[in-house]
């Protein structure tokens, strides 16, 4: 894959962003170490077992596939449309179609451990205990399409989606409180945690929102932008990152305040994964890549 560096002139000089076109239209991306995944159109996926460097291409009996995640450098699942749910157990070389609950749209996967939650059309949150390989539907009690989950531990747990759904849960997902407040404006796309205590929610027009108690309350925070914001994630530094329609969003303070890191051009930034030491952020044409040396 051929790299052009781009300076960012927002940061420091030491830092600095790569810019790769991607082998495909990316619909997900996912990481476990060096191990990275990214899922196109089609069934087709891109897997890269040292940080980027190579890739090899594998098929997914499936189209119409929005998630990926790995539980470690050789299991991961998929899930997207009419209910979809793949795991391999061999690096992707081999799929296993499995059964769960539901026929609905499946959007986003969060996977911790051996536990794995799936999120969907119609308030479904799917939740496997060992590996993926059997699950369960959890009862949400709303209708209202999911776009993210996250879990900071086995027990406390978050999910955004449309018009501005909050849910939170204290035990691994058993029952699920929706969090009514007047900062979620619109919709939800993507939610995460530090720690149990301290998270941070983005969605469309800019928004973000901050928590300081596990998610009972929320607050607006200033954003520099009006686009979507699509997810977000801290380095090892502590840096905040958040990515947009329109490029990238930093902060430098642990999360309190947000500025531009790069703009100017509608790279469509969609997803932000750790590769190693690295951090990436993915969009359907174009991945950017942070060094080692510019992360920790």
């Amino acid at each position: 894959m051929r790299y052009v560096w781009v300076l960012c002139a927002s940061l420091s000089l030491s830092h600095a962003a790569e810019l790769s076109r991607a082998p495909c239209r990316v619909q997900h991306a996912a990481a476990a170490g060096e191990v990275v995944w990214l899922l196109c159109e089609q069934g087709r996926l891109f897997v890269s077992e040292d940080a980027g460097r190579s890739w090899s291409e594998r098929r997914i009996p499936a189209e119409g596939l929005r998630a990926a995640a790995l539980f470690d450098a050789r299991r991961g699942l998929v899930a997207g449309e009419r209910g979809a749910v793949f795991l391999t157990e061999d690096h992707g070389r081999n799929w296993r179609r499995l059964a769960v609950p539901t026929e609905e749209t499946l959007t986003a996967i969060h996977v911790r451990g051996e536990q794995a939650w799936i999120c969907g059309y119609g308030g479904v949150m799917l939740h496997s205990a060992d590996g993926g390989r059997t699950w369960v539907k959890q009862n949400t009690g709303i209708l209202v399409a999911l776009e993210s989950v996250y879990f900071a531990d086995e027990r406390h747990g978050w999910a955004v989606g449309w018009v501005g759904t909050i849910l939170r849960t204290t035990d691994g997902g058993q029952t699920w409180e929706p969090v009514k407040t007047s900062a979620a404006m619109w919709s939800l796309a993507a939610v995460y945690f530090r720690d149990p205590q301290n998270g941070w929610i983005v969605g469309r027009f800019g928004q973000i929102l901050r928590s300081r108690d596990g998610g009972l309350t929320w607050q607006a925070q200033e954003s520099p932008v009006r686009t979507s914001l699509t997810s977000i994630l801290f380095d090892a530094a502590g840096r905040g990152w958040i990515t947009a329609d329109s490029g990238l969003l930093v902060s430098e303070d642990g999360g309190e305040t947000w500025r531009t890191a790069l703009d100017g051009d509608w790279y469509f930034l969609n997803r932000l994964i750790s590769v190693g030491s690295s951090l990436w952020a993915v969009g359907p044409f174009d991945i950017l890549k942070r060094e080692p040396k510019d992360v920790a």
